[in-house]
């Protein structure tokens, strides 16, 4: 069956979410962070993925901006930034402004043109997607942004990937799911979506039972892979 729905992950898909470290360590009010933004932002993203999968397993769901600033304030005392208040404030006003990835606009608006739904699926808030779509500019091109907040579960679990279905009525062979979470894009193998990996930092394939049927390294491949 041919693709007629393209799903996208948000975070690290879309939405480059190094740029808040990134764009306050060029300021001169946090040059502070000026020699390890990187690893302040790395830190920072892996505490919000293992605590939003630590309370999916725990049964503890929360709003995915409460799991956002935990992270940071983790990422903060780990980098030995825990005690510049202003320097929190900064980069959570600037997690709800992250760029897009520069082939991100072109990419979605080929897909419109061509006919196919366009969406996210994000363990983010209504409220954050709204605001990261919005900064980016693509409201035009995308028909919806779909939440784990509706469902109270964070990926990878199948009610999730269920929101697709149930906004589209399409089948779940007629998707293309893209993340640049390969556990993402592997569970989303197993669930019965067609995935690509955004592989953008050449890391190895996790050891899961499933494996994404596409791995590149950045998203100007997507309207090829959707039959465009």
């Amino acid at each position: 069956m041919p693709i007629t729905t393209c799903v996208f992950d948000a975070y690290g898909t879309l939405f480059d979410v190094g740029a808040a470290a990134r764009q306050a360590a060029a300021e001169p009010d946090f040059a502070a962070i000026k020699d390890d933004w990187m690893a302040l932002a790395e830190h920072w993203r892996q505490k919000q993925l293992s605590y939003s999968w630590l309370r999916a397993v725990a049964g503890a769901h929360t709003d995915f901006w409460e799991v956002t600033e935990n992270g940071l304030d983790w990422a903060l005392e780990k980098t030995g930034h825990a005690s510049d208040p202003e320097l929190r404030e900064r980069l959570l006003a600037l997690y709800w402004e992250l760029q897009a990835y520069r082939e991100v606009p072109e990419m979605l608006t080929r897909l419109k043109a061509a006919g196919l739904n366009t969406a996210i699926l994000s363990n983010g808030s209504p409220e954050m997607l709204e605001g990261a779509v919005r900064s980016a500019g693509i409201e035009a091109v995308l028909d919806v942004s779909l939440s784990v907040q509706s469902v109270g579960i964070f990926k990878p679990d199948s009610r999730v990937y269920d929101l697709v279905g149930g906004h589209f009525g399409c089948e779940k062979s007629e998707v293309l799911f893209v993340s640049s979470n390969g556990w993402d894009a592997a569970a989303a193998t197993g669930y019965g979506f067609t995935t690509a990996w955004v592989n953008r930092a050449g890391d190895p394939m996790d050891r899961l039972p499933w494996s994404p049927k596409h791995v590149l390294t950045d998203l100007t491949g997507i309207p090829a892979l959707a039959g465009i």
